[in-house]
């Protein structure tokens, strides 16, 4: 057997227990692929992040739900990149590039009172959803009437596929019991998909949009607390279908987590159509150790 030392950061929070956990491991050229697999499995948090030396970028990154392998991972992200800043292992870069399975994507940091870390997501792709909006609706807990039906209930990804939901109040996210089992029979046309209710009432006066986050059955977690790849696809989401008359840039401040006592934020920032930033934080949580076959 071997150990293996994983770190525990909170994501889009300052607060150690809000936001959204991940694990770091940082010896990831060491291991298999099979071994990263064990490790998050073992961890069972939504996502555990390997960085790793890459011929293409400053680091290369890969992302593992307790199930399978992902393409990105935006609370992931900025958990390494908080844990590789403040473990010394950036040096003095405030702008550095990462590569993973979604494209090779830059990253900013600004030195402020909490380390701001803003990353460029992969160009927003979004695909149409021709399945029942009431078996949807019930695999949530909640009624087909809850579901805001002049606005389109599509597939997006800005590196990781969800299927974007519009609800009409907030309310209804109180009211929401997933039955991620059955998420795939319904999204026939992507049933590895996670599933992404949002809407525009806010819980905080500051923000914009609320949201949460059911994972697909396949990633062996049931929700995802404070999401950054679906914050992004969501905002362009919101510039494409829900504000089109916008001319220049949008800035966006995204609520999650609150429904599970996980409060986070996700600033996403529209650049234009097809480049879209988050920004986020992290903080240490703890570390600890998990074996592993040699």
């Amino acid at each position: 057997m071997r150990t293996i030392k994983v770190y525990h950061y909170d994501a889009f929070s300052c607060i150690p227990n809000m936001g959204n956990p991940a694990g770091v491991v940082l010896n990831g050229d060491h291991l298999t692929e099979e071994q990263m697999q064990e490790i998050a499995a073992k961890v069972g948090f939504n996502e555990t992040a390997f960085p790793m030396k890459s011929e293409k970028a400053d680091w290369r990154i890969r992302f593992f739900t307790p199930g399978h392998e992902i393409n990105l991972c935006g609370h992931a992200t900025m958990a390494t990149i908080y844990a590789l800043k403040t473990r010394g292992l950036l040096g003095d870069q405030t702008s550095l590039t990462i590569e993973t399975k979604a494209g090779i994507l830059p990253i900013r940091l600004a030195i402020t009172e909490d380390l701001a870390i803003t990353m460029r997501q992969a160009a927003p792709e979004f695909r149409e959803f021709h399945g029942s909006l009431e078996e949807l609706a019930h695999s949530m807990g909640i009624e087909v009437e809850d579901i805001e039906q002049d606005l389109p209930t599509l597939y997006g990804s800005t590196g990781a596929w969800t299927l974007l939901i519009p609800i009409k109040k907030l309310a209804a996210f109180r009211r929401m019991k997933p039955d991620n089992k059955i998420f795939p029979s319904i999204l026939k046309e992507m049933p590895r998909a996670s599933v992404h209710p949002f809407c525009l009432e806010t819980y905080d006066s500051n923000a914009h949009m609320h949201a949460r986050h059911f994972s697909s059955p396949f990633s062996g977690t049931v929700e995802d607390p404070v999401t950054g790849t679906a914050s992004g696809v969501m905002g362009a989401y919101y510039t494409r279908y829900m504000n089109k008359n916008a001319d220049t840039s949008v800035k966006l401040v995204i609520e999650q987590g609150q429904e599970i006592e996980r409060d986070g934020r996700v600033g996403v920032k529209v650049i234009h159509p097809d480049v879209i930033e988050i920004t986020g934080n992290a903080v240490y949580v703890s570390e600890f150790e998990v074996s592993i076959a040699d």
